[in-house]
């Protein structure tokens, strides 16, 4: 990619999320853009597609940007901004919709590219950082950590992921235990094993402890 489109869209993100503290802020964003990269290198993607969008995959996000969620409007006008042609623009705007995670209506990219960049997005979404990221996720909705009587819901549909307000802890059953068996490259399976081993360490740390066992 150019470096100054990598630069305005780093730019660009920073300034969006800037007031986030929900684990969806820059930095976030600045992780998913470097394994993106990394993917993209390791599997043979087109590295300039698969950067844009992962920089630019949150920024109409439903749950953070629902009015321009649909047509991805600030994607758009940024990559009008910085002379991208409209055909590239509509192919990155489809790539960005397929990415997120929606229970049983997730959907599998149809390019390699969209393939890197959701699967950069997912393993920040485990391990250490996917833990951190829960937890902070939880808090700033009002989440409790755990409730031993609130069971985990199973094969949600996207509606049903949507309005589900569980607890932090049901979250790792609901979606992120979930996501090593979705990675789509090589690449992100090898290092998705390793972190979800992680989190299930935590998990099982975090249940002994909350029941005075350790």
């Amino acid at each position: 990619m150019q470096p100054t489109i990598a630069a305005n869209a780093l730019a660009y993100v920073k300034q969006i999320f800037e007031n986030d503290f929900s684990g969806h802020d820059y930095f976030h964003t600045l992780r998913v853009y470097r394994m993106a990269t990394h993917l993209a290198e390791r599997e043979g993607a087109d590295v300039q597609t698969v950067q844009l969008i992962a920089l630019l995959h949150d920024v109409d996000d439903v749950k953070l940007s629902p009015a321009t969620h649909q047509n991805k409007d600030n994607a758009r006008r940024f990559l009008a901004q910085n002379g991208v042609e409209q055909a590239a623009a509509d192919e990155i705007c489809r790539m960005i919709g397929e990415i997120s995670y929606v229970g049983t209506d997730s959907v599998t990219p149809a390019t390699l590219e969209g393939k890197c960049a959701q699967d950069a997005d997912r393993l920040d979404a485990i391990g250490a950082m996917g833990i951190a990221r829960a937890f902070a996720y939880g808090g700033s909705h009002r989440r409790l950590m755990h409730h031993p009587d609130i069971a985990p819901k199973t094969n949600m549909t996207e509606a049903e992921y949507r309005q589900n307000n569980s607890t932090t802890i049901n979250h790792f059953y609901e979606k992120l235990f979930l996501l090593t068996d979705m990675m789509s490259t090589d690449t992100a399976k090898r290092i998705a094993k390793q972190r979800e081993q992680y989190m299930r360490d935590f998990i099982d740390e975090f249940m002994a402890e909350w029941d005075g066992e350790r």
